[in-house]
């Protein structure tokens, strides 16, 4: 009853809170990828067997994998922040190819302090923001807030507006400042949610369930 409660009251809280409004402006740049070389820098937590990989091909990130994966860029970050890159689901008959499951997690704190295998269960523990844009099979696009053993729905598009389209580049932003964080899409506004408990820091990790997937021009700056 305690922990039913306790997300009830955040979700009320979260409610009453002020719009995100003022994004401010882009500032320094504290690191870029363009993933022309070999993957160093990251963890990356999957089902290492025959048929799953993930690392650089082709001057992209590639995650084709038959189950849960996340990439995770091995430095914390903190402050306001603008995390933008490239990603694309790719449907051309492969064994993993999957219109499902552009997902991330960010600000997550203690990312890196065990090992997980992969599955989504494994992350239930942290703290941290995670969107799932096309989840369940391409039928669910989310926001979630993590925190004390719960997952707590905080933004969710309904309509197939909201979903993804096979072999698209999608330019993908997320957006931490001043107690709020944003997710846009091809320059739309798909989430954003002003938290009345902000995680201020963490690591940020690259996410997807059972599908072949490419991520390309990663770039974090500051906002000032």
């Amino acid at each position: 009853m305690k922990s039913v409660l306790s997300v009830i009251l955040l979700l009320a809280a979260g409610g009453a809170q002020a719009a995100c409004e003022d994004w401010g402006r882009r500032g320094a740049l504290l690191y870029q990828d363009d993933f022309d070389g070999p993957l160093t820098g990251y963890v990356s937590e999957y089902a290492k067997k025959p048929g799953n990989f993930v690392g650089t091909r082709d001057g992209r990130l590639v995650l084709d994998v038959d189950s849960g994966a996340t990439v995770w860029l091995d430095r914390p970050l903190s402050g306001n922040i603008l995390i933008a890159y490239t990603r694309r689901v790719v449907i051309e008959g492969g064994p993993n190819d999957r219109l499902s499951d552009l997902n991330h997690f960010w600000m997550a704190r203690n990312a890196t302090g065990k090992t997980r295998s992969g599955k989504f269960e494994d992350y239930d523990d942290l703290d941290m923001y995670y969107a799932g844009m096309g989840g369940n099979g391409n039928t669910t696009t989310r926001l979630r807030r993590y925190g004390g053993g719960q997952r707590v729905l905080v933004g969710e598009r309904l309509g197939p507006e909201w979903l993804l389209e096979p072999n698209r580049d999608y330019q993908v932003e997320i957006a931490v400042y001043k107690g709020c964080t944003r997710m846009r899409v091809d320059g739309r506004e798909v989430f954003s949610y002003r938290d009345p408990h902000p995680y201020t820091q963490g690591y940020f990790g690259l996410r997807t369930t059972w599908s072949r997937q490419t991520i390309d021009k990663l770039t974090i700056h500051e906002i000032n």
